[in-house]
């Protein structure tokens, strides 16, 4: 092992394991409704995550680290910030603290899978970017069904898709970093027939943006909102998942052309699967959980023989 990477593995782990002992979570808190089981809950997530942040540096001692192509990194995935869906001010208050922490954690970048407000509408679009803001890291957000639908299933707003692309950006696109390609998606284009020319533009795109991932032998990660499946690929179709015929395209897609990892949100609990080697992980939330699981963001630890994540609570008491 070479003498720089020990420095930045040593690095890492000091820096990461510092910064997580700083958290304050539920588990030492008095506030009303932290019992003794949701404390020990807690207390072991918390726990899971500081030791992965003190043990994963040193998996560069794998055979071929030095001579991996890519630098180690850290990136944080965000889910459904959806203000409005936990209560209004609840969810802005969450998100701050979401930012605050991340800021403090200094990863690499941000990624947040959809579902960035409750409605379509400018007030929440403009509160959503101020707080965005404060991110003193780079921020990639992919669209979610209520950045496009709303809260009405039946009736979506008039010009949603135009107006998403106004306040926020594209809603697909990529980069790269480090050697990785990072593949933002609109996964609603997949959802439903609402706009059939974008989704053949997206598919058009997404095929020849991981064609070309491919021949640079860079792996691939894909930033989105809907998750392609629950349990298993060939499920039912339900309001969580991707059509089935278009679940098969896309995971056909993605293990011939090196996706490494699908992240998702949409769902409001922690989901993760594996597909043939694809990570499939939807998140934790800053809005609501349905599982009733505490409220945060998750770490994604990228090294050249290995990538995993793990959840960071975020810090109580939360505002109510």
């Amino acid at each position: 092992m070479s003498t720089k990477m020990w420095a930045r593995s040593r690095f890492y782990s000091a820096f990461y394991s510092k910064r997580l002992r700083k958290q304050k979570s539920c588990y030492n808190s008095s506030e009303k409704g932290c019992g003794n089981e949701e404390s020990m809950k807690n207390k072991k997530l918390q726990i899971f995550g500081l030791v992965l942040c003190l043990v994963f540096p040193f998996i560069c001692f794998l055979p071929g680290c030095e001579s991996a192509k890519s630098e180690p990194f850290v990136f944080m995935q965000m889910c459904d910030t959806q203000l409005g869906m936990g209560g209004y001010q609840h969810d802005i208050e969450t998100f701050r603290q979401a930012v605050k922490q991340i800021n403090a954690l200094k990863s690499d970048f941000v990624v947040i899978c959809g579902d960035l407000v409750n409605n379509p509408v400018e007030k929440e679009f403009s509160d959503f970017n101020k707080i965005r803001a404060g991110f003193r890291v780079p921020s990639y957000c992919a669209p979610g069904n209520h950045d496009i639908l709303g809260v009405s299933k039946s009736k979506p707003y008039k010009n949603a898709l135009t107006y998403y692309r106004k306040v926020i950006g594209k809603d697909y696109y990529s980069f790269e970093h480090k050697g990785y390609t990072f593949i933002i998606v609109n996964t609603q284009l997949w959802k439903t027939p609402l706009h059939p020319e974008e989704t053949k533009k997206q598919d058009l795109w997404m095929a020849k943006t991981l064609n070309t991932a491919h021949k640079k032998d860079s792996p691939v990660f894909v930033i989105a909102h809907h998750l392609i499946f629950l349990k298993n690929p060939n499920e039912k179709n339900n309001y969580y998942n991707l059509p089935l015929a278009r679940r098969k395209e896309l995971l056909d897609l993605f293990v011939k052309n090196g996706v490494v990892a699908y992240l998702s949100g949409h769902l409001h609990r922690t989901n993760v699967k594996n597909y043939k080697g694809i990570q499939m992980v939807t998140g934790e939330t800053t809005s609501r959980d349905f599982d009733n699981n505490p409220l945060g963001f998750r770490c994604w630890y990228v090294y050249p023989e290995s990538i995993t994540s793990a959840p960071i609570l975020l810090v109580s008491p939360i505002p109510k």
